[in-house]
């Protein structure tokens, strides 16, 4: 074992980095390659990284911060309009699935209360790694992954109540639980979430909006992680988890103007510690045991996974229209949970737990642990081994294998390449497709697309200075390339990457201003547009034409000043840039929203919608893979449409909650 503290960290870093390279390079899941980074550090193998306090706290911070960001995606309109799948559903998979093991562990000769410790804990799901597969397989917002996020919030309530068994038990008082006792907790949990609900209601957008004013990025992050901890340490010390106080913060954000920012913010924090979190999962498997007791701990892994998805599918079963996507969300629900290795550690730390019982418990938490460690491929594969069990035989692509597929048959085609897909790549695309040209555009946000490529466009994730990404776009059968970053030095790159494929094709380029004009051209760009100075030629075209000047007149004016480079609008006094000492002002930009089943909106017109007061335009409607643009006011929405809207970030989130809750 490694005692020096930054040996321990530069062997956890190299490990990861090796093994989360070779998982992406085979396909698997990175969650799955930091779970085996887990195994290989443990205690149990090589064992390089002691477990500590600070490693699991810090763990579980990582958890925290992907609840949070998950409830920026989840505002409270939503949690509204979600209100029977997360009581109801939530409700009746829990209860069900417990009452079976609890069935089970009686037969097994487990006692009362430890039979409902083990039940309730084997019912549990991984929050953490159900909701980061589902994110990157862009299926959160499907039926089975809206479905599943609801059971996984009730999951989160009804460990209250089993964490207080256990505690008990594990002190060897059980006879202190209590109902009244579980009462007293639950009130206390639900004055908790009122305190972080109002305080995100009432004070969250004043105190951003005053930080925001005072555009220092730093001041920024500080306050976001403030607002993430003390939402959780709320949560926490009301005896919830510390995963709910961020998932409620993120909720509460998400209704105001700065939730892309926040998340932004918050991405490379959430990021390191998650990758933590599943590493200290993956330290608790005891590799020795296994070989020790295969037969048993297998028995327990495929009884443990048959259970819960048979389970979850019936539950399910009434709130969906098909087998198939019930037997989909069960299948999610397949794997154990951190709140269940949770509930079987303190069950193991019980004085009077007899000796027969801890023999059976220790393999069985060995079980969950494998159950996490193979969620992953049930979660990306739980598509084809829901219809091999159905014998059904679906479409034969998946979503985004069409998406790709259309974005392929345009590049093959005449079309313009966008590098950029932010506000004015947005705004050239939109001028674009209304004139019937195609065109492909690419960016390096998935904040951004994301949701492009969830509400139709043909938008692919990549390096626009990568040979094989230009080569993927159809950079051949193009007619053009705008590049729309205001960056010079990354514009630069680009120009250069084109022209090495490339010579004759034109390429525009969009500056903030003059600096990098020079070099732009030199790099082979065929016109560079300072939008500075273009506001400046409109703004001097409109003076003139007030002043009365001939119109011929300041059409020449103005094509001279091009011609001559903007030479005329360069002064001598430096522009303060600011360049990352502010923050981005809100913009416009486009939106999807997903229509859940019982949200206000389902059987309305659009009319409806925009006279309840939605200040947005409603540019696209997709409804099963099929999209529409420019809805009339006279559609009507269903359950499950993808709406595309465009307008301010605040306008946006005010159409959002007219259409979840009216």
């Amino acid at each position: 074992m490694l005692h020096d503290p930054l040996t321990q960290v530069l062997a956890l870093l190299l490990v990861s980095v090796l093994v989360v390279t070779l998982a992406r390079r085979v396909g698997m899941p990175p969650v799955l390659g930091y779970l085996v980074v887990g195994v290989l550090v443990g205690p149990f193998t090589f064992g390089l990284v002691p477990e500590s306090n600070q490693t699991h706290l810090l763990a579980e911070i990582g958890v925290v911060f992907l609840l949070f960001t998950l409830g920026l995606e989840f505002s409270w309109p939503r949690m509204v309009a979600m209100r029977r799948e997360v009581f109801g559903l939530g409700l009746l998979q829990v209860v069900g699935t417990t009452t079976l093991f609890v069935a089970i562990g009686r037969m097994l000769g487990l006692p009362w209360l430890t039979a409902i410790v083990v039940g309730g804990a084997l019912s549990m799901s991984s929050t953490a790694i159900v909701i980061r597969q589902l994110t990157e397989q862009a299926e959160i917002n499907r039926t089975h992954g809206r479905l599943t996020l609801a059971i996984l919030l009730f999951q989160d309530l009804a460990f209250v109540p089993l964490l207080a068994l256990a505690t008990a038990m594990s002190e060897g008082a059980p006879a202190r639980f209590s109902f009244a006792g579980i009462a007293q907790t639950l009130a206390s949990g639900v004055a908790a979430l009122l305190v972080v609900m109002a305080a995100g209601r009432w004070l969250l957008r004043p105190l951003f909006v005053e930080i925001a004013h005072s555009r220092l990025k730093e001041l920024f992050t500080l306050t976001v992680l403030f607002v993430v901890l003390a939402a959780a340490w709320v949560t926490e010390h009301a005896g919830l988890s510390l995963a709910l106080g961020g998932f409620l913060a993120g909720m509460m954000l998400a209704e105001t103007e700065y939730r892309h920012q926040v998340e932004a913010v918050i991405r490379p924090f959430r990021e390191l510690l998650l990758g933590l979190f599943f590493i200290s999962v993956g330290m608790l498997l005891d590799l020795r045991l296994i070989y020790d007791q295969f037969l048993l701990v297998s028995v327990m892994v495929v009884a443990i996974v048959v259970i819960k998805v048979f389970a979850g599918t019936v539950a399910v079963r009434g709130f969906v229209s098909t087998h198939f996507k019930a037997l989909r969300t069960g299948m999610l629900l397949g794997g154990g949970g951190e709140f269940g290795v949770a509930l079987l550690t303190l069950l193991l730390q019980a004085p009077e737990m007899p000796e027969t019982v801890a023999v059976f418990i220790q393999p069985l938490l060995l079980a969950l642990v494998v159950t996490m460690l193979g969620a992953p491929f049930g979660i990306r594969y739980n598509k084809t081994f829901a219809r091999l069990m159905l014998r059904e035989k679906g479409p034969p692509q998946r979503a985004i294998e069409r998406e790709d597929a259309a974005t392929g048959e345009v590049a093959k085609r005449e079309h313009v390449v966008l590098c950029g897909f932010g506000r004015v790549g947005q705004n050239i695309a939109r001028v674009l497709e209304s004139q019937g040209f195609e065109y492909i555009a690419v960016d390096l946000d998935p904040a951004r697309v994301r949701p492009a490529r969830q509400a139709g466009y043909p938008v692919i994730f990549g390096d626009s200075t990568d040979e094989d990404v230009l080569v993927a776009c159809g950079l051949a059968n193009a007619s053009a390339v705008v590049v729309s970053f205001a960056n010079p030095a990354v514009s630069v790159g680009i120009v250069r990457a084109v022209r090495e494929q490339r010579s004759d094709v034109p390429v525009l380029v969009r500056t903030a201003d003059d600096l990098g004009i020079a070099e732009l051209t030199a790099a082979g760009a065929t016109e560079v547009v300072p939008e500075t100075f273009e506001a400046s030629l409109m703004l001097v075209s409109q003076v003139l034409m007030l002043l009365n000047v001939p119109v011929t007149r300041v059409v020449r004016t103005v094509g001279e000043i091009r011609r001559a480079r903007y030479v005329t609008l360069r002064g001598v006094v430096p522009a303060d840039s600011g360049a990352g000492d502010v923050l981005d002002e809100p913009f416009e930009g486009i939106a999807t929203i997903v229509i859940p089943p019982r949200a206000w909106a389902v059987g309305r017109a659009l009319a409806e919608v925009r006279a309840r007061g939605a200040e947005v335009a409603f540019t696209a409607l997709r409804r099963q893979g099929i999209t529409g643009r420019e809805p009339a006011d006279t559609t009507t929405l269903r359950g499950g449409d993808v709406l595309v809207v465009y307008g301010m970030p605040e306008a946006i989130e005010h159409a959002e909650a007219i259409l979840l809750t009216g």
